[in-house]
């Protein structure tokens, strides 16, 4: 019985790591969006930086939500509740994030480091608030609803 405790903790903690790794390579890809996207309309248009900043992390968080909701967390939940958790996250680190980007200028040598480091603590935090608060009663609803229809299916095969 404790063996097979173990291996079960086991089986856990490694579906716990890759979906951790899956949601970070999500985010990367995010995070790439954010920074083209920022460094594009900040060097073609006029607008100051941190408007630039504030419109890629808008499209950044888009899509880090819908593909990690679906590949990552698997949830089938009810999206506008989930959205609007994430929009409570924002609430919060988006003023927080506009404000250093404000004191960000051109010529400021750390530019660049400072919007790759705002973009770190923003994969960090937010894989936090969505594993620990968006999603976390929601993981892997979809598998289990898949399963629950394939068995529903099969039964109604048998008959």
């Amino acid at each position: 019985m404790e063996n097979e405790k173990k291996q079960n903790n086991h089986k856990v903690f490694w579906k716990e790591f890759f979906r951790t790794i899956k949601y970070f390579i999500v985010a990367a890809s995010a995070g790439l969006i954010q920074f083209g996207v920022n460094v594009l309309l900040f060097k073609v248009t006029p607008m100051p930086y941190w408007i630039c900043y504030d419109i890629a992390l808008i499209l950044s968080v888009v899509w880090n939500f819908t593909i990690n909701r679906k590949a990552t967390f698997k949830s089938v939940g009810n999206i506008p509740i989930a959205m609007l958790k994430v929009l409570g996250y924002y609430a919060v680190f988006g003023p927080i994030a506009t404000v250093a980007a404000v004191f960000v200028k051109e010529d400021n040598p750390y530019y660049w480091l400072i919007t790759i480091g705002l973009i770190l603590i923003n994969g960090v935090t937010e894989y936090l608030f969505m594993r620990l608060f968006v999603f976390r009663k929601e993981i892997d609803s979809a598998v289990k609803a898949k399963e629950a229809k394939q068995t529903k299916a099969s039964e109604e095969a048998k008959e």
